[in-house]
């Protein structure tokens, strides 16, 4: 399931019974607190894809194909961003320690959509403490070695304790968030494998590692620092961000009570107040948020969220609009802001929507959602031929192949034989008759 904070609650994109958040505030976040890390560890930050999954456990993790999960558990329980960029650490360590190569390598290339599902079925494997129920959620089709994708051996995760390390200094940062969250994890040894937090069931921990974090923190020229201001306040905002959303209000208010004038606890009570239907009063925080921050774009993205979720669209998109302009390289931001345009049902909102679109696809070509809406707008404004490709790219990127086929042939048709829509059409048909194919191969065996 696919959950968006600063949109609406979508329907799934991916596999049943795991969430994944898109929140344009969030990524940001995390983006910041990753970048110089992954600089550091001579990664290109654009080419490490990061997800945010749903779940209150302390977990990360990285899978080939340069994938990094993180739980919304970990975000909103490390209370010090650096404990957050110790784990981005030590994961990277994985990546450049070479921890993930020849791991379930046919996911490499796999769609959001496949990975979900075998994490799925990594996820029933680990409740029930047999790897056959692995092989029974993901399928018949699915390498048996995946049911140890994500654990290392000690070796490993000591390995990926010095590079984290190392990493930390050159981005001029101390491992005493890394030593934090480690220390909380080793509290949890003596519970139930079934009662610990995934984190330590599947990076073993040792008391080796404690006492080299410990020595790790002495020794770095950063000990007597804390987190950076400028961190510290992305953090606080991305933790209340989240408690608003997945948290009851009664927990909102208990943690951010009214007596609370922050900046963190306002816009917390903001997002309750939005959750619990009470929109006069969601509107009324909100707008006392942008009297103090008047160009802050996630204050007007929320203000555009809450109209849009109440059918207000003509007043959200001036908030979306507002929003795009302070943030204009936020996908998310721009996909609902194209979701109220479109509608409003009117030709020339239709073509603002599409524009808007087609720079969300540029950045993120595998986003379904955009490309129904796109589907949409172009069968609005005519181009039935170029409806039918995006209908064919939307089912494309859910894996539904004979849908993603039959479009495509349907695309090629409509359109001018020859033109890169007719050339887009060609390769996803074909495309899409193999994986078919395919699957028509795994489900006989």
């Amino acid at each position: 399931m696919l959950t968006a904070f600063g949109a609406v609650f979508s329907p799934p994109a991916g596999a049943q019974g795991v969430t994944l958040i898109r929140d344009a505030e969030i990524e940001h976040t995390i983006r910041t607190y990753a970048t110089p890390i992954l600089q550091a560890a001579g990664l290109s930050p654009q080419a490490i894809e990061i997800y945010i999954i749903q779940d209150r456990t302390l977990n990360a993790f990285v899978i080939p194909g340069n994938r990094m999960f993180l739980h919304t558990g970990l975000l909103m329980g490390a209370e010090d961003p650096r404990e957050l960029m110790g784990v981005i650490a030590h994961e990277a360590g994985h990546i450049t320690g070479g921890h993930i190569a020849g791991r379930g390598e046919e996911l490499r290339n796999a769609s959001i959509k496949a990975v979900l599902s075998m994490l799925l079925g990594l996820g029933a494997a680990a409740a029930s403490g047999d790897g056959r129920a692995a092989g029974a959620v993901m399928g018949m089709g699915q390498d048996a070695a995946l049911r140890g994708l994500l654990s290392y051996t000690r070796s490993q995760e000591q390995s990926a304790d010095q590079a984290a390390v190392n990493f930390l200094r050159s981005a001029g940062i101390s491992p005493e968030g890394l030593r934090n969250f480690m220390s909380v994890l080793e509290g949890q040894e003596v519970l139930l494998t079934s009662s610990q937090d995934p984190y330590l069931r599947t990076h073993p921990l040792t008391r080796e590692r404690i006492s080299f974090l410990d020595q790790a923190v002495q020794a770095s020229p950063y000990r007597d620092t804390s987190a950076p201001a400028h961190l510290q306040a992305l953090h606080d905002r991305m933790r209340a961000k989240l408690v608003g959303f997945l948290e009851p209000e009664r927990t909102v208010m208990r943690r951010y009570p009214d007596s609370d004038t922050s900046l963190p606890a306002r816009y917390a009570r903001a997002i309750a107040a939005h959750r619990s239907g009470n929109m006069g009063l969601a509107l009324e925080r909100v707008d006392g948020l942008l009297v103090d921050w008047p160009q802050d774009p996630f204050f007007h993205e929320l203000r555009g969220q809450i109209l849009l979720e109440n059918g207000r669209l003509a007043e959200a998109v001036p908030s979306y609009r507002q929003a795009v302009s302070l943030q204009p390289d936020a996908p998310q931001m721009r996909l609902r802001m194209a979701q109220a345009l479109v509608g409003l049902n009117d030709p020339e909102m239709d073509r603002e929507a599409l524009d808007n679109l087609n720079r969300v696809l540029a950045r993120e070509p595998d986003d379904s959602s955009a490309w129904r809406l796109k589907a949409v707008v172009e069968g609005r404004l005519g181009d039935t031929g170029m409806a039918a490709l995006a209908l064919a790219e939307m089912n494309y990127a859910e894996d539904n192949w004979r849908e993603a086929r039959g479009q495509a042939e349907r695309a090629k048709r409509l359109l001018a034989s020859g033109t890169p829509g007719w050339l887009r059409a060609s390769d996803l048909a074909e495309i899409a008759e193999r994986e078919e194919e395919r699957e028509e191969q795994r489900r006989r065996r």
